[in-house]
């Protein structure tokens, strides 16, 4: 593989890892207050509501239609290309004493205003309680992958290196879900995707740094142990800048020609990729040399076999 940085020369990384560190504290503080305060704004899929998808003859200027949907049973209705630029996804949310089917004949208004020839090709309701249960299995999906994850790590590394990792995508999490409640970015089934997805690339990466700094610390009988785990940072950084700068050109695409669909999907990865490489080394490494990490905690542990102290009873 090509060596963007040489092993020759050792960059301290951990020189800034003080600063660092108080940086990710103040997110990490500011992400618990915006969702104390603010919460997350939960799409459809978690909250309920009505989805129409329609299909005009002619392109349709989505200003227009939204302007035309604001009234009291349609208001707040998102609305967005779904494939062509003829076809058009529109997501009610639920409204105290107003039917779904009235949103729908309401749309359906709307929409023959613009274009007599439209056509309603499906409708789907999400029920308030269907919301809350995927809202649960959520939560429970990415509380049971950390737990996985946790169990991994702990027999993977020592466990210093184990909590700093398991920090760490904790620290991802934390800060992911911030951002998108301080920006109050639409919250549904594809962000809890990408979120998945963040704790797994989060986690690779941070395997990847501690797998050297075990090799690195059976390895190099001199220096300290911010000089190991400083010296594994720039013999990885070839491979993370190389895999976050391919993964980078995919997602952008995503992000920007992917369309509505899965925009959070995107926006959730754009995230979690500089948040989780930052991570790996301000967070999960730093934290393993303020445990106390050194080489005797990599070393193997001695077994002595019985009856080795016994004398010979050959002659």
């Amino acid at each position: 593989m090509f060596q963007i940085f040489s092993v020759k020369k050792t960059i301290n990384f951990l020189r800034h890892g003080k600063v660092m560190s108080i940086f990710s504290l103040l997110i990490i503080l500011a992400s618990f207050g915006s969702l104390a305060t603010k919460g997350i704004n939960w799409g459809l899929d978690f909250t309920g509501g009505t989805v129409v998808e329609l299909e005009f003859q002619e392109v349709v200027n989505l200003e227009e239609l939204r302007t035309t949907l604001n009234n009291d049973i349609t208001e707040g209705a998102l609305v967005q290309n779904f494939g062509s630029s003829r076809d058009i996804l529109i997501r009610l949310q639920v409204k105290e004493g107003i039917k779904s089917d009235d949103q729908v004949s309401q749309v359906m208004i709307a929409a023959s205003s613009l274009d007599e020839n439209v056509i309603q090709k499906r409708v789907e309701f999400v029920g308030p309680q269907v919301g809350k249960e995927l809202a649960e299995q959520g939560g429970l999906a990415v509380l049971v992958a950390l737990i996985c994850i946790l169990i991994y790590v702990s027999f993977r590394f020592e466990w210093r290196l184990a909590l700093g990792s398991v920090s760490a995508l904790a620290h991802d999490v934390i800060v992911t879900l911030g951002i998108f409640s301080i920006l109050q970015l639409e919250f549904d089934l594809t962000v809890l995707a990408g979120l998945l997805t963040v704790v797994g690339y989060s986690l690779n990466d941070t395997i990847v740094v501690f797998d050297r700094i075990r090799e690195n610390f059976l390895k190099m009988r001199k220096g300290s142990s911010e000089e190991v785990v400083n010296r594994s940072i720039t013999q990885t950084m070839s491979r993370t800048v190389i895999t976050t700068g391919t993964t980078l050109i995919v997602v952008a695409a995503l992000f920007l020609k992917g369309g509505a669909m899965i925009h959070g999907f995107a926006t959730a990865l754009l995230l979690g990729i500089f948040v989780g490489t930052y991570s790996s080394i301000y967070v999960a490494s730093y934290l393993a040399i303020k445990l106390g990490i050194n080489r005797e905690h990599m070393m193997p542990v001695e077994v002595e076999k019985e009856g080795a102290d016994q004398p010979s009873m050959m002659p």
